[in-house]
């Protein structure tokens, strides 16, 4: 049997943005690899890159130069609708601020990703992902009828209903308190281990950091520290 292609394959990229001071230098040359089913934190201070690069490993932001090679399809020269495309059967994600659509249920914030790859059966399965995060009960409520940590778990049922390849979180537990956020945390490592699914997660919490395989610690747009997790 063939070994799994790599999850992710960032080599040597580099994201440059322009300021009113100048150009600014948010990547300064990041090669990495994550393979299948690996759980990978990044970690750092503001400002270190982080989200950058999980923005460019999505395909959410161009590098300025490098490659982003994920599920073994280069996605660097993808246009936009071939990069919608590519995400909507490769990708699931996280934000800190939810990004639910306001004007639909839980349900049916689930069911929209499903629909969109395809799926004959999406509220269906969409139920499904809900009751498998506790929400089987709200699945008719709006997100403002719903807690932070609620949405975040809506959230969290939309980004793997589809069986992503990649799972990205950027900062997931960042808007809620302590308690939910580990409760929300605690989901996602479940998540993450029911669908088999490879996770790229951003956090300032060493101790979610810890929970993965690896911890990548950036500084300055460079990853300066590559550690393996261990028991």
């Amino acid at each position: 049997m063939h070994a799994p292609l790599p999850a992710i394959v960032l080599e040597d990229v580099r994201l440059t943005l322009a300021s009113a001071a100048g150009p600014v230098n948010i990547l300064a040359g990041i090669s990495v690899t994550v393979e299948a089913g690996e759980a990978v934190a990044l970690i750092g201070p503001s400002g270190s890159g982080k989200s950058s690069l999980l923005m460019v490993a999505a395909g959410l932001e161009a590098p300025t130069s490098g490659r982003a090679i994920i599920a073994g399809t280069d996605i660097t020269p993808l246009g936009e609708d071939a990069l919608a495309r590519f995400r909507r059967s490769n990708i699931g994600i996280v934000f800190q601020s939810f990004h639910l659509i306001p004007t639909m249920t839980a349900l049916e914030n689930v069911a929209v990703p499903l629909e969109f790859s395809g799926s004959r059966d999406a509220f269906r399965r969409a139920r499904t992902e809900l009751e498998a995060v506790g929400l089987g009960g709200r699945l008719d409520h709006y997100p403002g009828q719903l807690s932070g940590g609620e949405q975040q778990r809506v959230a969290l049922a939309r980004a793997t209903a589809t069986r992503p390849k990649v799972l990205f979180a950027d900062e997931p537990t960042g808007n809620l308190d302590t308690q939910t956020g580990a409760e929300v945390a605690e989901l996602l490592f479940a998540q993450q281990a029911r669908t088999q699914t490879t996770l790229f997660l951003v956090t300032h919490e060493d101790v979610l950091a810890r929970r993965c395989h690896r911890i990548l610690r950036l500084k300055d747009g460079l990853i300066v520290a590559d550690e393996r997790v261990t028991a």
